[in-house]
């Protein structure tokens, strides 16, 4: 049941906003899972969300500008799941922890500007995510920031992350299986939390629809935060 709450929840939030379906999942997945199990777990549901919302955000933004990003983010993914093989449980939840942290407190601060943007920062902004793609299934902080940083227009800055996660999703899946650490108890996990993901996404995308963009900040920011303060403390608790 506590599997199936936060999927609900991780889902409403992401077809809400536009984000934090890993932010959500993968600190309270990691509670009853090991580290491999989580990420593979949030990565398959991240894709299978992204598909079935694919028609609320697909073509608001071109796909050519982000290419390099996502090239670069590939390259994070691949190096980021040869870190999964050797990180520790409490170093796992620590950093996962810290990450939704750093997210919070720098979409809460950044006012948006198209004088962010520049390739440097894209490219960077897709290795560092791409690391914490392949290593924790959480790409979301930087480049959300990243978007906040540069889209002052939130519909596309939804579509922006959105198109994203769809393509950091992949690489996930593909590195956690080129890896070796998808077992087939994560089919099981998959189906079992399929339900609860389906249901989410039509709550959150109608209550987008119905309250539009006004509450999806102070939203996403108090689930968040309070879900990384409580990983941190369980983390340096023990």
């Amino acid at each position: 049941m506590a599997i199936w709450a936060v999927v609900v929840f991780a889902s409403v939030l992401r077809s809400f906003t536009g984000f934090g379906f890993a932010l959500a999942a993968v600190p309270v997945f990691s509670l009853f899972l090991l580290p491999a199990e989580a990420v593979v777990l949030s990565a398959s549901l991240a894709f299978t969300l992204s598909v079935l919302s694919l028609r609320t955000y697909w073509g608001i933004i071109p796909i050519r500008p982000m290419v390099p990003m996502l090239m670069m983010a590939l390259l994070g993914t691949v190096a980021g799941a040869a870190v999964l093989t050797v990180i520790s449980p409490a170093q796992f939840q620590l950093w996962v922890g810290i990450s939704v942290i750093v997210a919070c407190l720098g979409v809460s601060v950044i006012q948006p500007s198209k004088r962010w943007d520049s390739p440097g920062l894209s490219w960077i902004t897709g290795l560092a995510s791409g690391l914490m793609n392949g290593a924790l299934a959480i790409p979301g902080p930087l480049v959300v920031i990243y978007v906040m940083l540069t889209e002052p227009v939130p519909k596309r800055s939804r579509a922006f992350l959105m198109t994203f996660f769809l393509a950091s999703s992949v690489m996930a899946l593909v590195s956690y299986g080129a890896a070796g650490i998808i077992r087939p108890q994560s089919g099981w996990y998959f189906l079992l939390a399929f339900p609860a993901l389906y249901g989410g996404d039509k709550l959150g995308y109608y209550l987008f629809r119905r309250f539009g963009d006004a509450l999806y900040r102070r939203i996403a920011l108090a689930g968040l935060i309070g879900i990384g303060v409580t990983i941190i403390l369980r983390a340096v608790v023990g």
